[in-house]
């Protein structure tokens, strides 16, 4: 008798973990912001990823979870920790110094787009009509929201402020590292494969630190700065994504990863109360659209993907 209840309350908890994941991740647009007014954007992913390797470790030591890794996938690591750690972020940071956090959030929101259409043209699956009207419906909900909803912009060759195609680009790779993923995942444990991709994608953002970066900026950092580095190193690269994968062991991915729908409207909320940012209608109503599209195109498989 005591068996279902226990079933539901682990439920209860993995997805209390879950929403914990995407708020913590909507606000890291703010925070990084934060962080931008005073160091780098090479510093700000240097700090930020070896604060997450150093929470990824112990998480690791304290479940026990350490395991010897064949060099063929410690490759495969490191590449991943180039293209979803290094690359990825660092086209984020750079973004989010002249992009909004808010439009931020909602162009990122398009990577299951992105997913779609590399598994169509690389795994060879296949696209139904929804699916692309889908992708067209997404595409159309971007652009209302980079542009204000004033199209005659893109006539002359703008596409929102210049960090709003970096954040699309970066909602591309982040959508290429979820598909090369998925094989770890499969053999190797999420808290273990994190830490190793996390580990070289920190790796490979010193040289980038140390050419773009200074640690004298770092040793002027206010207490601000620092609460916005610890928040995104802590919580946003560590906590964040130990909870993520752990309410995954739960429930279904459809059902952890329908909460991801509410990371946009999450940062546009925290955007507008800790930045000022304004909330606009056309910017909601392109939102909304994002989000039909992004829906229609995962009615194949709802599923949700997040390193």
């Amino acid at each position: 008798m005591s068996q279902p209840a226990l079933s539901e309350r682990q439920t209860s908890f993995a997805l209390a973990k879950a929403a914990f994941a995407v708020a913590v991740w909507a606000a890291s647009f703010i925070a990084t912001k934060i962080a931008l007014r005073e160091i780098a954007p090479a510093a700000v992913v240097w700090l930020r990823f070896g604060i997450g390797v150093a929470v990824l470790a112990l998480f690791v030591v304290a479940r026990e979870e350490w395991a010897s890794i064949p060099l063929r996938e410690l490759r495969r690591f490191a590449l991943l920790g180039f293209l979803g750690i290094a690359f990825h972020q660092w086209l984020q940071s750079t973004a989010l110094v002249t992009a909004q956090a808010s439009t931020s959030a909602w162009i990122i929101t398009t990577s299951p787009v992105f997913i779609a259409l590399l598994g169509w043209l690389l795994l060879h699956e296949k696209l139904g009509g929804v699916h692309i009207a889908g992708m067209t419906i997404a595409g159309a909900g971007v652009v209302l929201v980079v542009t204000h909803g004033d199209w005659r912009t893109l006539g002359s060759g703008q596409f929102g402020e210049p960090g709003d195609l970096l954040v699309l680009i970066s909602a591309f790779t982040w959508a290429l590292f979820s598909v090369y993923s998925r094989r770890g995942l499969r053999h190797h444990s999420a808290t273990l494969m994190i830490f190793f991709v996390m580990g070289f994608g920190w790796l490979f953002s010193c040289p980038l630190f140390f050419l773009h970066g200074s640690p004298a900026e770092i040793a002027h950092l206010s207490l601000s700065g620092w609460l916005a580095i610890f928040f995104l190193g802590i919580l946003c690269s560590g906590i964040a994504y130990i909870f993520w994968y752990d309410a995954l062991k739960i429930i279904s991915a459809s059902r952890v990863g329908a909460m991801l729908y509410l990371e946009p409207l999450i940062a546009a909320g925290v955007a507008a109360a800790m930045l000022g940012e304004s909330i606009l209608l056309i910017s909601l109503v392109g939102g909304g659209l994002i989000l039909l599209g992004v829906w229609m195109v995962n009615k194949r498989e709802p599923e949700a993907e997040r390193l």
